[in-house]
This record gives C-alpha cells, structure tokens and sequence, in this order.
C-alpha cells in the first residue's frame, strides 16, 4: 500500500471589482483589443483598499474546507503560496490560520511566484506521503495589483487579485498510477533568469515594495521550453501519455502560452482549462481558480488524470499529475 494526497475539496475568492480592459484606455497608450490580442486577456480583479492576500486566502480556504466537509481545526498543515504576503512578517499562512480558526496545526508561506501554487502542492503531498500531516490545506493567493507599475502598459494589464484553495487528505492506495492523489510532482528554478522577472524592491534592498519588471519576449520564449520539459518529465515518471490526460490546468500567464505550450506536447485544445480571459494572471492563485472552476463546473470527475504545471519568476517552474 502507498500512501497519497488526495483532493476533497477545493474553493476560490475573487474581489467584487471587476476591472475590464477599456478601464486602461483612460490612462495608457493601448486599447482593449491590444491586450486580448496579446495575452487573450478581457477582464480582471482587483481587491479593495484594505482587503488583503490572507483575506482573500480565508474565504477560498473556507469554501474548500466546506466541500471537504471540514472546519479549520480539522487539517493539521496550512500552506499558503504568495508572492504579496499581508506584512514581511507573520507569514500570510499564520494570519490565515487565526481567520478559519485552527490553533492546533501549523502553517508557513512559500514564496515561488507564479510557480506557488505548484510548489505549495508539493510541498504539502512530501508531508503527507511522509506521514508529518494528515490532511492539509493548500493556498494560492494574491493582490498583484499592490506590485504594478500603472505607467507600464507591458505588465499593470496582465495581473489579477484572486485566491484559490485545495485540501489533501492521506488515504491508503494501491501504489499504481490508478491511484487517486498526487501521482507525481516535480520542481526546478533557476536563479540566473533573474532580471527576467522580478520586483525591484524589498525590504532587504530598497526598503520598498517595488514594481514588476518583466522582458516579456524572453519569459514567452523560457516558460513554453520549460514548462513543456515539465509536464514531459512527469508523463515520463509515470509512464503516461499526453493522450491520456483527461485535464490540463496551467498557470494562467497568457493565452499564447497555453496554446503553444498544450501543441508543443500534442494535446488537444478541448482539453486545457483557460480562465485568463476572465481574470487576468493571478499568479499563485491562478492554477488553484482554474482547478476550482472546473471541478465546479463538472468538467473534472473523480477519477480523471489532471495536469497540473507553473512558471514564475526566478525562475521557477513545476508540474503535477494528480488523479482527481
């Protein structure tokens, strides 16, 4: 027998605001068909003044908690993804744990940018499969709205503010790939890429928060090559295929890279989850909101072989084959 992470629950938050494109029309050179063109992009959200990443953390956490049929005192791990933590410290992860009132587990931040959410989901399956938790509450979650330069026409149109949430629990399974849980998962970064993406402040350097800066070309060009090395690294692991995928939730960055990353290791359009159009690059959040909607929708059935992949800045990337 093999022990494995299984999802039970998942749940999402989106801010009221909604943000459409023509809204930067006012104030930047673009218009509402160049940032669709470009990045498949219509419409965002925005949190409101005094709303916070472990605000939005919160309620996605309680929605998944709900579906699991548990409270917040019932998982014994939290671990929230974020790139825009509430402070430097307490992490977002603590702040979330006093808002659903659990006070018997534990809780931290990973900090992987877009990538979070696979490396949270990572992170959470090893505790498990190691037997240091039982069930565990995983979180992305973002307001990248507080990081954006709006003067800059080439990143403040991309991001979005959401959160998104899944629940692991340990179950006993067979040890073969008809397994339900995280089959496989697989990480890398790569420290070099730096000045690709990244925020130009900190409390270490500039004692600011900063904005982001991104060379849009070069992340494209990186993101489809090692996104791609990912998921073909867990197909391989697992012997699968990529006609044996039922569904693909990818870091929802820009609809070109979706498109050319899902042709690059043939498979099929119909089955991507795409939600960028509506809500923008989450960042962290942006895999856990699309898995939510399609679970909610009934587009993803237990028992269906779900690809899960992330590239954010640093770089960092990863994927994930999970049996829903």
């Amino acid at each position: 027998m093999t022990r494995r992470a299984v999802a039970i629950g998942v749940g999402h938050y989106l801010p009221e605001r909604v943000v459409p494109n023509a809204e930067f029309e006012k104030t930047l050179d673009t218009t509402s068909e160049w940032i669709k063109s470009r990045s498949g992009i219509e419409r965002r959200h925005f949190a409101a003044p005094g709303q916070n990443t472990s605000d939005l953390a919160a309620h996605a956490a309680n929605a998944a908690l709900d579906m699991a049929g548990l409270n917040g005192n019932d998982v014994d791990a939290i671990v929230v993804a974020t790139s825009t933590a509430d402070l430097t410290f307490p992490s977002a992860a603590t702040m979330v744990q006093a808002k659903i009132g659990n006070t018997k587990g534990y809780a931290f931040d990973i900090q992987a940018v877009c990538a979070g959410f696979a490396f949270a989901l990572t992170n959470a399956n090893a505790l498990i499969v190691s037997g240091q938790a039982d069930r565990v509450l995983v979180i992305g979650a973002e307001t990248f709205s507080r990081l954006l330069d709006w003067d800059d026409r080439g990143t403040c149109v991309l991001f979005g503010d959401g959160a998104g949430a899944i629940v692991l629990k340990a179950e006993e399974q067979s040890g073969t790939n008809e397994d339900r849980g995280v089959l496989t998962a697989h990480l890398h970064s790569d420290g070099r890429y730096k000045e690709k993406l990244y925020v130009d402040g900190g409390p270490g350097s500039t004692s600011t928060v900063g904005h982001v800066r991104m060379e849009g070309r070069e992340v494209f060009r990186h993101a489809v090559v090692n996104i791609a090395e990912a998921i073909e690294e867990a197909l391989a692991a697992t012997g699968f295929t990529a006609d044996d995928i039922d569904w693909f939730v990818p870091h929802q960055a820009n609809k070109r890279i979706l498109d050319a990353t899902a042709k690059r290791i043939g498979l099929a359009p119909e089955k991507v989850v795409i939600t960028v159009g509506e809500q923008g690059n989450t960042s962290a959040a942006s895999v856990p909101l699309a898995l939510d909607a399609a679970v909610k929708d009934g587009r993803i059935k237990r028992g269906d072989l779900v690809l899960l992949e992330a590239m954010g800045g640093g770089f960092t990337w990863g994927s994930a084959l999970v049996r829903w």
